[in-house]
Parts: structure tokens; sequence; C-alpha cells
């Protein structure tokens, strides 16, 4: 007797048809989950709230999905930590840190995203702690350190050099740099300032060891700097960078 296998063949193909189209629409769900996802505030004006189990961490000032105004930080105890001004995204103005007890603690200026200013530190009597410089993201020298009754700090470590002589020998003119008081909170840097900034993009930093930078110059044979300059970056008790620049004469014309 002769089989009728076609409704058979039409079930099978309409459930491997319609497999074939739930494997589609979980595809495309979960694409368009991680498109929704990865687009933050797009358009939102006004102030967010974002929270860490249940306490309020900052508060954040949107115009049209982007930054604009005033950021506010706080401490668990939801006194204020710190502030931020927003233009167009951009950090500006002075940003602030707060103590807990809800005394300033450091201001420090910004112009387009990037420090650019006078930052100051300041003790919780509200005398000034320390001062130093920026521009344009980068360090000057200038720094001033203030004790709790508003003496100027003075006394910083010297840099001191060492060196050893084996050019002859073996083509070497090994320098070795340290602080006067020994301290290892230092980073040493072969380079020169530039314009009065330190640009650790333009400088190179040496081989440091218990506050012992060790720098190796090699006979080369073309004519070179006769001089080598060298950067530190010493740690103060405050916890700022203090900058300290010293050129070494070098007897050969040739060493790098």
């Amino acid at each position: 007797m002769k089989k009728n296998y076609g409704p058979i063949i039409l079930i099978f193909s309409m459930l491997f048809v319609s497999g074939c189209t739930g494997k589609g629409t979980v595809k495309n769900d979960s694409d368009s989950h991680n498109d929704t996802i990865s687009v933050p505030d797009t358009g939102y004006t006004g102030i967010k709230q974002y929270m860490s189990r249940q306490l309020l961490v900052k508060e954040v000032t949107f115009k049209n999905g982007v930054r604009e105004g005033l950021m506010k930080s706080f401490y668990q105890d939801g006194k204020l930590r710190m502030t931020f001004w927003y233009e167009n995204g951009l950090r500006e103005d002075s940003s602030r840190w707060y103590y807990p007890e809800g005394q300033l603690f450091r201001s420090t200026p910004y112009k387009k995203d990037t420090i650019d200013g006078t930052q100051k530190q300041y003790y919780r009597n509200g005398r000034i702690k320390a001062k130093l410089n920026y521009v344009k993201g980068l360090r000057t020298t200038y720094l001033e350190e203030f004790t709790r009754d508003g003496k100027l700090v003075s006394g910083y470590p010297e840099l001191f050099v060492n060196t050893r002589d084996d050019y002859q020998t073996r083509g070497v003119y090994r320098i070795s740099l340290a602080l006067s008081d020994k301290s290892p909170k230092v980073r040493f840097f072969r380079g020169e300032f530039s314009n009065g900034l330190f640009d650790t993009t333009r400088c190179k930093m040496i081989n440091t060891l218990n506050g012992i930078g060790t720098l190796d110059l090699k006979k080369t044979g073309t004519p070179k700097a006769g001089y080598v300059g060298i950067i530190a970056e010493i740690l103060t008790n405050f916890g700022n960078n203090y900058l300290v620049y010293k050129k070494i004469d070098l007897p050969y014309n040739d060493l790098d």
C-alpha cells in the first residue's frame, strides 16, 4: 500500500523554520540589550544620584547628557568629600577636597580638564599647608610648605653626586646619585626642565635602589654634550614632590 508522507514532511519543515526563527530572535534581543546599556544618560538633564549599598556616593549634574555644573562626592556618613565644576563635560575652575569634619583640605585649579595654576593644601585649622604650581598639567619647580603655626619649611635635602672613571679601561663613566639625608623617597631622571616645567615624557628615569641612583655613561667616539642634567623628584614629609636640578660636567665629550 502506498504511504502518504506529505503531512509529515510539512510538519518537519515548519518545525525547522520555527527553530531558526527562534535563534534569530534571541540573538537580536541580545544585541539590542547590549546596544541599550552602552549608551549612558543620552540627553539627560538634571541631577543624577549614584548609590552604593544604599549610601549616596555622588551627585552629578547633566545637561543634554553631558556633565555641566557641580559634581559632589560624599563620605560614608553623608558628609561632603569632594566637588568638581564641569563645563561641557570638562573640569573647570577649582576642585575642592574636604576633611571628614568639613574643613577644606585641598583646592586644585582646572582649565579644560587639566590642572593649571596653583594648588593649595590646608590644615584642619584653616592655615595653608602647601602651595605648588602647575602649567597645563605639568609641575613647575615652585613649592612652598608650611608648619601648622605658619612657618615656611626649609632645609630640604641636597643632591649628592659621586663618580667612578673607568673610561680608559672599560669605556664607562659611572655617576652615583643620592640625597644628603639618605632618604629612599626619591626618583632620579636624566634630562632638563622644559621651559621651567617637569615633563617626564622628555626625561629618562634612572635606575634607583634604596635611594641610590646609578647612571652609566659609555664611550661613543662621537661628540656629545659635555654635561648631563639630573632632576631629583623628592617626596617630602607633607606628601608633595620637591624638584631639584643639577648639571654635572663631564670630563669627556663623547659620553652617552
